[in-house]
């Protein structure tokens, strides 16, 4: 993010225009955790974000389904018979 004056922090604006000439440029500053909007004759198009953590949210959903989970077991045989074992 980039400071103001007045010490809180604004987003970076730019044009269609400027990111099509310099994509990569604006990938990698998003990617170091700054969000950038996208404009196009002064209307916001889009917002490019930082990249969310995947793992962190992957085990922050694990966690909340552990709460839930009922585990039984796997491992000995079933009474069942598959109709493919006939």
């Amino acid at each position: 993010m980039y400071k103001s004056g007045n010490g809180g922090t604004r987003m970076k604006n730019i044009s269609i225009t400027e990111l099509r000439a310099n994509l990569l440029k604006y990938l990698k500053i998003a990617q170091h955790g700054e969000q950038i909007n996208i404009t196009s004759k002064g209307i916001l198009l889009a917002t490019l974000n930082p990249p969310v953590a995947q793992k962190n949210m992957a085990k922050d959903k694990l966690k909340v389904l552990a709460k839930t989970a009922v585990i039984h077991d796997i491992i000995s045989p079933i009474e069942d018979v598959w109709d493919v074992m006939k």
